[in-house]
């Protein structure tokens, strides 16, 4: 339980990928950390992908970054809704200014591009994105996990054991 007093955010929007949304949020949990996930709208219930749901505990607006330890940011398409509220960019940032762990995973990285915060960090994300990631100023790696100071990437579901683990040693290290 070596995460016990720690807190979370886990963003959610339709269309995230179910498994990496829920496989870092039950990781995070099981190491002892309270995990909220965070929606447009506070109690509405999001679809994944696959049909797996998800049902908000609290808007973004409702959040403030200095109650939580870190933030998770799922893929699938949800990325680029999650990317277009003000609220979200707004966690992200200051999240990153406090150096509070980042998880970003595949398509997740669209998220860290409209907040900004890729400049001189090295990354990795789905392939697909390699583009728009470089274009933000940051260096790709074509790695399962990629931990660059406070922000943990990672590819895709395959890469999700290496990946909660970098994340959740990032949570742990934080006093």
């Amino acid at each position: 339980m070596r995460l016990e007093g720690k807190k979370v955010i886990a963003l959610v929007d339709e269309e995230f990928e179910d498994l990496e949304l829920w496989y870092p949020v039950y990781r995070v949990r099981e190491e002892g950390a309270e995990v909220h996930l965070a929606g447009l709208e506070k109690g509405k219930t999001y679809t994944g992908k696959y049909g797996v749901p998800a049902k908000a505990d609290y808007s973004f607006e409702e959040l403030d970054s200095q109650d939580y330890d870190g933030i998770l940011v799922p893929g699938g398409w949800a990325p680029d809704k999650l990317r277009r509220y003000d609220k979200v960019l707004q966690l992200v940032r200051e999240m990153d200014a406090d150096k509070k762990p980042i998880g970003q995973i595949c398509h997740a990285g669209w998220v860290l591009i409209s907040a900004k915060i890729l400049n001189d960090v090295t990354v990795t994300s789905t392939p697909g994105i390699r583009d728009d990631m470089e274009n933000a100023g940051s260096q790709w790696l074509d790695e399962a996990v990629v931990t660059d100071g406070h922000i943990i990437s990672a590819r895709r579901p395959p890469d999700l054991p290496p990946y909660g683990k970098a994340f959740c040693d990032a949570l742990a290290s934080r006093s």
